[in-house]
This record gives C-alpha cells, sequence and structure tokens, in this order.
C-alpha cells in the first residue's frame, strides 16, 4: 500500500514538472501590434504580410516584411538581411507577400516600429 502512494505521488509530481517544463519551452505568440510591448523578449509574431520590399541599394541589401499595416504605416517589419538571403530558396518578398505568417525570434525597435532580425529561414512559418 505504501509503495502504490509513493508512486502515485511520484506520477504526479513527474507530471507536474513536465507540464511546467513545457510551458516555459513554448514559445509566446502574439500580435504586431502588442510586439512592442516585448522589446527583448523572444516571442512569436503572426501576422499578415501587408507588404515586402527587397531594398537592394540600401546599405546591407534588407529585405522588408511589413505586418499588418503596409509601408509607411507599419506596426511591425520582419527584417531579412542581404548577407541571409541566399538561404531562402526564392525571394522572401515573393514567398511571404500576402501571406500569413509567424516568425520567431527577440524583439527590437528601429525608428519606433518594433522589429524581428531573420537570420534562418526556420524562423518563419506559413500559417493557413
Amino acid at each position: 500500500m505504501r509503495k502504490t502512494a509513493i508512486l502515485i505521488i511520484f506520477v504526479f509530481l513527474v507530471c507536474v514538472l513536465a507540464a511546467g517544463t513545457a510551458r516555459v519551452m513554448a514559445q509566446e505568440r502574439i500580435t504586431p501590434l502588442e510586439a512592442k510591448d516585448y522589446v527583448g523578449k523572444k516571442v512569436t509574431v503572426c501576422g499578415l504580410v501587408a507588404s515586402a520590399k527587397f531594398a537592394d541599394m540600401s546599405k546591407g541589401r534588407p529585405t522588408f516584411l511589413n505586418l499588418d499595416r503596409p509601408y509607411p504605416n507599419q506596426i511591425f517589419t520582419v527584417v531579412i538581411w542581404g548577407k541571409d538571403r541566399d538561404k531562402f530558396g526564392t525571394p522572401p518578398e515573393q514567398t511571404y507577400r500576402g501571406k500569413k505568417i509567424c516568425v520567431t525570434g527577440t524583439v527590437s525597435i528601429f525608428r519606433n516600429t518594433p522589429q524581428i532580425v531573420v537570420s534562418d529561414p526556420s524562423q518563419i512559418s506559413i500559417k493557413d
């Protein structure tokens, strides 16, 4: 009887610890509008790519994916630097334009707009 009680308590504790670990490991999903409240934190931002542009003549040759509102009224931007473009099979501005995506990374601010800099395609997923 005592061994059964100890086993039940042990299984219960393992389940509680596993649930807590899963919550810590799960990435918090937020909207582009909420991103400004998460500067410095790693999150997943999901939204519609309202505008996309490859600035091939600009320093660093960035690609900008603006979520939910197009440039110049963007509320959140995904930045892919030119040095990382080759990691994407097709040009990111073509692949993601008009699609609902989720992007994972650390939120920063550039010119009062929250952004995530993406260096690998695995940071972006297309949602149905």
